[in-house]
């Protein structure tokens, strides 16, 4: 087998790997929010363990996700590629910088924890209009539960940095499933012995987070690129560091937008009335079901490759793999959109309708996700399109269109709060997030035609009408689904939430899929052609 085959089977199985612990992760990060339905619905508590999670997450993916990705993995290639070349100096200088790393990512996490700790009853009012103190106080005990959390996690991405810059998947993209497993075992177990499940499922958070760290440190051992920690000094002096820091800077800039937009979105939900944050939770946890399968997964796996085109300066090829990515991501969500928007209902029951999670609870959150469903497309765009810029070692434009993306959504979410009734806040909240996903769409397409070397016309014109034709096809398929629905609604009405919602919804999605795949069959797909030689390959 050549060279170039062997690397695309192996490119193709590690997509296949992550996609597939990625599917099952993100099944089990819903079961995990079905848990949190079953015990709380959207009660105080379950408003108040969103928040709490909500502030420790926002420092993971600002000083963690984000960075090791942008800033670390491409610095640590270029490491690995010198020590190839340069044998036991450059061997020894990439563990300098392994080591370097790591000791500056546990002491900026550990620095920010302590902080956060100590000021969380500083934090906390900001999220609530002052008239629920014992609320407040809830919140404020639960993220002091969490905050470790972002330490933890944080290692954690630092191992995933390193064993994806080896080009090894697996073993990063199994332990989210760890994690919701032991956040959703721990609501059970724990329960029954705590003051309330919030308090729980927290706990769960904390442990699920060290056993993700845990479980991925014998791989990066194997690797034999784990070399301990060193001194601060070293760790701020270093040149991989210094440059990392560099990568870094902008990124956490147009980062720190982009996690404001939850922030400031979650705080005028939790001023708009009890119940509102946790829809936009369940909400937001459906459509990333969807995101983290597809549109994280190709994001992880392309960017490599982009970098390797980029740096080879292999702009054709570069730019195909692009076209080829965005037109893939608008398979998948458009078509979804539309489904979702007909059978919204019906999926919420079925994944969270329980005793607390009632008929109000359904309404509170079906208004939200039919605004969230209807970015979805941008939203996946936006996480393949960003590794373009960050292949070219471009950290500014994404950067850029995040802030102008922030700036939307806020000034849109504060509009719809103040013009929109308290209880259907949620939905305007959730419109003004999908606008900003399209208005950040289209800054980074027009930001491509910085570098002269890309076919951006190609790439936009290819993708726009790719998508008119989705829609259009969607459409088609839309029909006979739309007047299908409330017939098999009626006919399986009474029979339990499985019955009930479950066959309608299976029923309408294969009428919905079978007319779907027959227009693209028919018309000769591109995309459903290349995916079927990749499939025979």
């Amino acid at each position: 087998m050549s060279e170039s085959k062997t690397k695309q089977k192996s490119i193709l199985s590690a997509a296949f790997s992550l996609s597939f612990f990625t599917l099952l992760s993100r099944i089990l990060g819903l079961i995990r929010e079905q848990t949190k339905a079953i015990f709380m619905g959207t009660s105080i508590y379950a408003d108040a363990f969103t928040i709490a999670f909500m502030i420790p997450n926002l420092f993971r993916r600002l000083f963690a996700e984000n960075s090791i990705s942008v800033a670390f993995i491409p610095t640590f290639r270029g490491y690995l590629e010198e020590s190839e070349k340069d044998g036991e100096n450059g061997i020894k200088r990439t563990k300098e910088f392994v080591s370097a790393t790591l000791t500056l990512v546990t002491f900026l996490t550990a620095t920010v924890v302590t902080l956060g700790i100590i000021f969380t009853p500083y934090i906390i009012p900001f999220f609530y209009d002052g008239n629920n103190p014992d609320t407040i106080a809830e919140t404020t005990i639960l993220t002091r539960i969490m905050f470790p959390y972002l330490f933890v996690i944080s290692v954690a991405a630092f191992f995933q940095g390193i064993l994806n810059g080896v080009k090894i998947f697996s073993p990063s993209g199994f332990t989210p499933v760890l994690f919701n497993s032991i956040v959703i075992t721990a609501t059970y177990v724990l329960s029954p012995y705590t003051e309330n499940p919030a308090r729980a499922m927290a706990f769960g958070v904390i442990a699920g987070g060290c056993v993700q760290a845990l479980f991925q440190l014998p791989f990066v051992i194997k690797t034999k690129w784990w070399c301990g920690f060193a001194s601060i000094k070293k760790a701020f002096t270093n040149p991989g560091t210094r440059k990392v820091l560099r990568l870094i800077g902008p990124t956490i800039l147009g980062m720190a937008c982009y996690q404001l937009n939850d922030v400031v979105s979650t705080a005028l939900a939790g001023n708009a009335g009890t119940g509102t944050v946790s829809s936009l939770q369940y909400s937001l946890r459906l459509q990333e079901l969807i995101l983290g399968i597809f549109a994280v997964s190709i994001g992880s796996v392309i960017l490599p490759d982009l970098s390797a085109l980029a740096k080879k300066e292999q702009w054709a090829d570069f730019s195909t793999m692009l076209s080829q990515s965005v037109k893939i991501i608008a398979l998948i969500s458009i078509p979804t959109t539309f489904f979702s928007l007909i059978t919204g209902k019906e999926i919420i029951s079925l994944v969270y309708k329980s005793k607390s999670f009632d008929d109000n609870s359904v309404a509170l959150t079906l208004q939200a996700f039919r605004f969230h469903i209807a970015g979805l497309f941008f939203i996946a765009m936006n996480r393949i399109v960003a590794p373009a810029f960050y292949a070219q070692g471009d950290t500014k434009s994404p950067t850029l269109a995040g802030i102008i993306g922030f700036a939307v959504n806020i000034a849109l979410a504060f509009v719809m709060v103040n013009v929109l009734d308290k209880n259907i806040a949620g939905a305007g909240i959730a419109f003004a997030l999908s606008v900003a996903s399209l208005a950040n769409s289209l800054m980074l397409f027009i930001f491509l035609r910085k570098n002269r070397n890309l076919n951006v016309k190609s790439i936009t014109f290819g993708t726009v009408l790719y998508s008119v034709k989705l829609v259009l096809y969607s459409l088609v398929a839309s029909v006979p689904t739309y007047f299908l629905r409330p017939i098999l609604i009626e006919k399986f009405a009474g029979y339990g939430k499985i019955v009930s919602f479950g066959i309608p919804l299976a029923i309408c999605a294969v009428c919905y899929g079978a007319v779907g795949i027959a227009l693209l069959v028919v018309t000769k797909d591109e995309i459903v052609k290349l995916a079927i030689k990749k499939i025979r390959k």
